[in-house]
Protein backbone atom coordinates (compact mmCIF):
# COMPACT_ATOMS: atom_id res chain seq x y z
CA UNK A 1 0.00 0.00 0.00
CA UNK A 2 1.46 3.35 -1.09
CA UNK A 3 1.08 6.55 0.93
CA UNK A 4 2.15 10.16 0.42
CA UNK A 5 3.20 11.39 3.85
CA UNK A 6 6.37 13.27 2.92
CA UNK A 7 8.03 14.57 -0.25
CA UNK A 8 10.44 11.66 -0.61
CA UNK A 9 7.73 8.97 -0.58
CA UNK A 10 7.99 9.18 -4.38
CA UNK A 11 11.21 8.60 -6.28
CA UNK A 12 12.61 11.12 -8.76
CA UNK A 13 11.33 8.97 -11.61
CA UNK A 14 7.87 8.94 -10.07
CA UNK A 15 7.97 12.71 -9.58
CA UNK A 16 8.72 13.12 -13.29
CA UNK A 17 5.64 11.00 -14.00
CA UNK A 18 3.49 12.98 -11.55
CA UNK A 19 4.52 16.28 -13.14
CA UNK A 20 3.82 14.95 -16.63
CA UNK A 21 0.42 13.67 -15.50
CA UNK A 22 -0.37 17.00 -13.81
CA UNK A 23 0.39 18.79 -17.07
CA UNK A 24 -1.86 16.33 -18.91
CA UNK A 25 -4.70 16.82 -16.41
CA UNK A 26 -4.32 20.60 -16.69
CA UNK A 27 -4.33 20.62 -20.48
CA UNK A 28 -7.20 18.12 -20.75
CA UNK A 29 -9.31 19.30 -17.83
CA UNK A 30 -12.89 18.10 -18.29
CA UNK A 31 -11.83 15.54 -20.89
CA UNK A 32 -9.27 13.30 -19.15
CA UNK A 33 -9.66 9.82 -17.66
CA UNK A 34 -11.25 9.21 -14.23
CA UNK A 35 -9.12 6.73 -12.24
CA UNK A 36 -11.14 7.28 -9.03
CA UNK A 37 -14.48 6.33 -10.63
CA UNK A 38 -16.67 4.52 -8.10
CA UNK A 39 -14.43 5.46 -5.17
CA UNK A 40 -15.04 7.57 -2.06
CA UNK A 41 -12.12 9.40 -0.46
CA UNK A 42 -12.53 10.73 3.07
CA UNK A 43 -11.03 14.14 3.81
CA UNK A 44 -10.24 14.46 7.54
CA UNK A 45 -9.48 18.09 8.35
CA UNK A 46 -8.50 19.02 11.90
CA UNK A 47 -7.33 22.40 10.55
CA UNK A 48 -9.36 24.88 8.55
CA UNK A 49 -8.49 25.43 4.91
CA UNK A 50 -9.44 27.20 1.70
CA UNK A 51 -7.08 26.05 -1.07
CA UNK A 52 -6.42 22.57 0.29
CA UNK A 53 -10.05 21.69 0.86
CA UNK A 54 -11.38 23.11 -2.39
CA UNK A 55 -8.58 21.71 -4.56
CA UNK A 56 -8.93 18.22 -3.10
CA UNK A 57 -12.74 18.17 -3.23
CA UNK A 58 -12.77 19.36 -6.83
CA UNK A 59 -9.86 17.07 -7.71
CA UNK A 60 -11.45 13.89 -6.36
CA UNK A 61 -14.68 14.79 -8.18
CA UNK A 62 -12.89 15.45 -11.48
CA UNK A 63 -11.14 12.08 -11.18
CA UNK A 64 -14.56 10.43 -10.94
CA UNK A 65 -14.63 9.93 -7.19
CA UNK A 66 -16.75 11.13 -4.29
CA UNK A 67 -15.05 13.40 -1.71
CA UNK A 68 -16.39 12.96 1.84
CA UNK A 69 -15.40 15.90 4.05
CA UNK A 70 -15.03 15.24 7.78
CA UNK A 71 -13.93 17.94 10.20
CA UNK A 72 -12.72 17.26 13.72
CA UNK A 73 -16.27 17.51 15.09
CA UNK A 74 -17.62 14.91 12.66
CA UNK A 75 -15.58 11.94 13.87
CA UNK A 76 -14.72 10.30 17.17
CA UNK A 77 -10.97 11.08 17.20
CA UNK A 78 -10.47 13.36 20.16
CA UNK A 79 -13.53 11.98 21.93
CA UNK A 80 -12.03 8.69 22.99
CA UNK A 81 -11.58 6.61 19.82
CA UNK A 82 -8.01 5.83 18.92
CA UNK A 83 -6.46 6.77 15.61
CA UNK A 84 -5.84 3.09 14.92
CA UNK A 85 -9.51 2.19 15.44
CA UNK A 86 -10.64 5.13 13.31
CA UNK A 87 -8.35 3.97 10.50
CA UNK A 88 -9.69 0.41 10.71
CA UNK A 89 -13.30 1.57 10.62
CA UNK A 90 -12.86 4.00 7.75
CA UNK A 91 -11.01 1.38 5.70
CA UNK A 92 -14.26 -0.62 5.62
CA UNK A 93 -16.09 2.31 4.02
CA UNK A 94 -13.78 4.43 1.88
CA UNK A 95 -10.95 3.98 -0.60
CA UNK A 96 -8.44 6.56 0.66
CA UNK A 97 -7.77 9.23 3.27
CA UNK A 98 -6.72 12.85 2.72
CA UNK A 99 -5.68 14.25 6.10
CA UNK A 100 -4.92 17.78 7.31
CA UNK A 101 -3.88 17.70 10.94
CA UNK A 102 -1.27 18.82 13.47
CA UNK A 103 1.01 15.87 14.24
CA UNK A 104 2.93 14.02 11.53
CA UNK A 105 2.82 10.80 13.57
CA UNK A 106 -0.99 10.75 13.29
CA UNK A 107 -0.61 10.20 9.55
CA UNK A 108 1.87 7.39 10.11
CA UNK A 109 -0.57 5.72 12.49
CA UNK A 110 -3.46 6.03 10.06
CA UNK A 111 -1.28 4.57 7.32
CA UNK A 112 -0.14 1.70 9.54
CA UNK A 113 -3.62 0.58 10.57
CA UNK A 114 -6.01 1.52 7.79
CA UNK A 115 -5.07 -0.60 4.80
CA UNK A 116 -5.79 2.27 2.40
CA UNK A 117 -3.70 5.11 0.94
CA UNK A 118 -3.15 8.17 3.13
CA UNK A 119 -2.26 11.59 1.69
CA UNK A 120 -0.70 14.36 3.77
CA UNK A 121 -2.76 17.50 3.17
CA UNK A 122 -0.62 19.39 5.75
CA UNK A 123 0.81 18.79 9.19
CA UNK A 124 2.79 21.08 11.46
CA UNK A 125 5.90 19.29 10.19
CA UNK A 126 5.38 19.01 6.41
CA UNK A 127 3.20 20.21 3.53
CA UNK A 128 4.28 17.98 0.61
CA UNK A 129 1.36 18.63 -1.77
CA UNK A 130 2.13 22.35 -1.66
CA UNK A 131 5.82 21.80 -2.43
CA UNK A 132 5.04 19.56 -5.40
CA UNK A 133 2.65 22.22 -6.74
CA UNK A 134 5.25 24.95 -6.20
CA UNK A 135 7.95 23.02 -8.03
CA UNK A 136 5.55 22.20 -10.86
CA UNK A 137 4.64 25.89 -11.16
CA UNK A 138 8.27 26.90 -11.55
CA UNK A 139 8.93 24.04 -13.96
CA UNK A 140 6.02 25.16 -16.17
CA UNK A 141 7.74 28.53 -16.58
CA UNK A 142 11.17 27.09 -17.25
CA UNK A 143 10.35 23.99 -19.34
CA UNK A 144 7.55 25.35 -21.47
CA UNK A 145 4.52 23.36 -22.68
CA UNK A 146 6.48 20.32 -23.88
CA UNK A 147 9.84 20.42 -22.11
CA UNK A 148 11.12 18.13 -19.37
CA UNK A 149 9.55 19.57 -16.23
CA UNK A 150 11.70 17.87 -13.60
CA UNK A 151 14.93 18.43 -15.53
CA UNK A 152 14.19 22.17 -15.69
CA UNK A 153 14.53 22.35 -11.88
CA UNK A 154 18.01 20.84 -11.70
CA UNK A 155 20.54 23.15 -10.08
CA UNK A 156 18.03 25.94 -9.45
CA UNK A 157 18.19 27.76 -6.13
CA UNK A 158 15.28 28.34 -3.76
CA UNK A 159 15.59 30.95 -1.01
CA UNK A 160 13.13 30.58 1.85
CA UNK A 161 12.73 33.58 4.18
CA UNK A 162 11.15 33.86 7.63
CA UNK A 163 10.24 31.02 9.97
CA UNK A 164 12.63 28.28 8.88
CA UNK A 165 11.60 25.97 11.73
CA UNK A 166 8.10 25.19 10.47
CA UNK A 167 6.42 23.00 7.86
CA UNK A 168 7.02 24.93 4.65
CA UNK A 169 10.75 25.32 5.27
CA UNK A 170 10.96 21.64 6.24
CA UNK A 171 9.16 20.62 3.08
CA UNK A 172 11.44 22.73 0.90
CA UNK A 173 14.48 21.06 2.47
CA UNK A 174 13.14 17.66 1.41
CA UNK A 175 11.69 18.90 -1.87
CA UNK A 176 14.83 20.66 -3.03
CA UNK A 177 16.79 17.45 -2.45
CA UNK A 178 14.23 15.40 -4.38
CA UNK A 179 13.99 17.84 -7.31
CA UNK A 180 17.76 18.32 -7.64
CA UNK A 181 17.61 21.93 -6.45
CA UNK A 182 19.59 23.99 -3.93
CA UNK A 183 17.96 25.46 -0.85
CA UNK A 184 19.04 28.41 1.27
CA UNK A 185 17.01 29.37 4.32
CA UNK A 186 17.16 32.81 5.89
CA UNK A 187 15.64 33.50 9.29
CA UNK A 188 16.33 34.40 12.90
CA UNK A 189 18.72 32.08 14.72
CA UNK A 190 15.88 31.32 17.15
CA UNK A 191 13.83 29.94 14.24
CA UNK A 192 16.51 27.86 12.54
CA UNK A 193 15.68 24.38 11.18
CA UNK A 194 14.93 22.04 14.06
CA UNK A 195 16.88 18.94 15.12
CA UNK A 196 14.02 16.81 13.77
CA UNK A 197 14.30 18.06 10.19
CA UNK A 198 18.09 18.14 10.42
CA UNK A 199 18.10 14.46 11.39
CA UNK A 200 15.72 13.54 8.57
CA UNK A 201 17.75 15.56 6.07
CA UNK A 202 20.95 13.84 7.19
CA UNK A 203 19.29 10.44 6.84
CA UNK A 204 18.23 11.26 3.27
CA UNK A 205 21.47 13.02 2.32
CA UNK A 206 19.61 16.31 1.82
CA UNK A 207 21.84 19.38 2.04
CA UNK A 208 20.68 22.88 2.91
CA UNK A 209 22.18 26.22 3.88
CA UNK A 210 20.90 28.31 6.79
CA UNK A 211 21.83 31.93 7.44
CA UNK A 212 20.54 34.85 9.48
CA UNK A 213 21.53 37.22 6.67
CA UNK A 214 18.52 37.57 4.32
CA UNK A 215 20.66 38.95 1.48
CA UNK A 216 23.02 36.01 1.69
CA UNK A 217 20.01 33.69 1.50
CA UNK A 218 18.56 35.25 -1.67
CA UNK A 219 21.81 35.83 -3.55
CA UNK A 220 21.57 34.04 -6.91
CA UNK A 221 18.12 32.63 -6.12
CA UNK A 222 15.77 31.50 -8.88
CA UNK A 223 12.83 31.40 -6.45
CA UNK A 224 12.24 33.64 -3.43
CA UNK A 225 9.71 32.05 -1.10
CA UNK A 226 8.09 33.07 2.16
CA UNK A 227 5.16 32.13 4.38
CA UNK A 228 3.16 33.71 7.17
CA UNK A 229 5.07 34.54 10.33
CA UNK A 230 2.39 33.26 12.72
CA UNK A 231 0.88 29.97 11.58
CA UNK A 232 -2.35 28.45 12.87
CA UNK A 233 -2.00 28.02 16.63
CA UNK A 234 0.63 30.77 16.94
CA UNK A 235 -1.71 33.76 16.86
CA UNK A 236 -0.92 34.73 20.48
CA UNK A 237 2.74 35.16 19.50
CA UNK A 238 2.02 37.26 16.41
CA UNK A 239 3.33 40.61 17.70
CA UNK A 240 6.56 39.18 19.09
CA UNK A 241 7.14 37.01 16.03
CA UNK A 242 6.66 40.01 13.73
CA UNK A 243 9.37 41.94 15.55
CA UNK A 244 11.99 39.26 15.07
CA UNK A 245 10.94 38.29 11.53
CA UNK A 246 10.76 41.82 10.11
CA UNK A 247 14.37 41.83 8.80
CA UNK A 248 13.36 38.86 6.59
CA UNK A 249 10.38 40.57 4.96
CA UNK A 250 10.45 40.07 1.18
CA UNK A 251 10.37 43.66 -0.05
CA UNK A 252 11.51 45.10 -3.38
CA UNK A 253 15.07 45.65 -2.16
CA UNK A 254 15.47 42.07 -0.95
CA UNK A 255 13.73 40.62 -4.02
CA UNK A 256 16.11 42.61 -6.23
CA UNK A 257 19.05 40.82 -4.60
CA UNK A 258 17.93 37.54 -6.22
CA UNK A 259 18.29 36.82 -9.94
CA UNK A 260 16.64 39.40 -12.17
CA UNK A 261 14.16 36.80 -13.44
CA UNK A 262 13.55 35.15 -10.05
CA UNK A 263 10.01 34.07 -9.22
CA UNK A 264 8.26 35.08 -6.02
CA UNK A 265 6.23 32.34 -4.34
CA UNK A 266 3.99 32.08 -1.29
CA UNK A 267 1.68 29.23 -0.29
CA UNK A 268 -1.05 31.73 0.80
CA UNK A 269 -2.79 33.31 2.55
CA UNK A 270 -0.37 36.25 2.32
CA UNK A 271 -0.29 39.16 4.73
CA UNK A 272 0.89 42.22 2.80
CA UNK A 273 3.07 44.40 4.98
CA UNK A 274 4.28 41.50 7.09
CA UNK A 275 6.21 38.68 5.40
CA UNK A 276 5.90 40.34 1.97
CA UNK A 277 5.12 43.81 0.69
CA UNK A 278 2.26 44.64 -1.64
CA UNK A 279 4.77 45.83 -4.24
CA UNK A 280 6.27 42.34 -4.48
CA UNK A 281 2.82 40.77 -4.62
CA UNK A 282 2.05 43.07 -7.55
CA UNK A 283 5.29 42.23 -9.36
CA UNK A 284 4.74 40.26 -12.62
CA UNK A 285 7.23 37.68 -11.35
CA UNK A 286 4.84 36.84 -8.49
CA UNK A 287 3.18 33.50 -9.32
CA UNK A 288 1.12 32.89 -6.19
CA UNK A 289 -2.15 32.30 -8.03
CA UNK A 290 -0.51 29.89 -10.47
CA UNK A 291 0.69 27.95 -7.41
CA UNK A 292 -2.84 27.90 -6.01
CA UNK A 293 -4.31 26.67 -9.30
CA UNK A 294 -1.68 24.00 -9.68
CA UNK A 295 -2.57 22.47 -6.33
CA UNK A 296 -5.60 21.03 -8.14
CA UNK A 297 -3.70 19.47 -11.04
CA UNK A 298 -0.74 18.17 -9.04
CA UNK A 299 -2.89 16.66 -6.31
CA UNK A 300 -4.99 14.91 -8.94
CA UNK A 301 -1.77 13.44 -10.34
CA UNK A 302 -0.67 12.31 -6.87
CA UNK A 303 -4.01 10.60 -6.21
CA UNK A 304 -4.01 8.92 -9.63
CA UNK A 305 -0.46 7.69 -9.07
CA UNK A 306 -1.33 6.20 -5.68
CA UNK A 307 -4.34 4.41 -7.15
CA UNK A 308 -2.35 3.01 -10.07
CA UNK A 309 0.33 1.62 -7.74
CA UNK A 310 -2.05 -0.44 -5.61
Amino acid sequence: MRHFLQETDFSRAEVAGIFALARHFKQERGRHEQPLAGQTWAMIFAKSSTRTRVSFEVGVHELGGNPLFLNKNDIQIGRGETIADTAKVLSRFVHGLIVRTHAQNELAELAAHGGLPVVNALTDFLHPCQIYADAFTAAERWAGPRGDLLASLAGRKVAFLGDTAFNMANSWILGAHLFGMKISLGGPASDAPTPKIRALAAQLGANFHFTSDPYEAVAGADIVYTDVWASMGQEAEAVERRQRMLPFQVNQKLFAAAKSDALFMHCLPAHAGDEVTQAVLNDPRCVIFDEAENRLHVQKAILATLVSSR
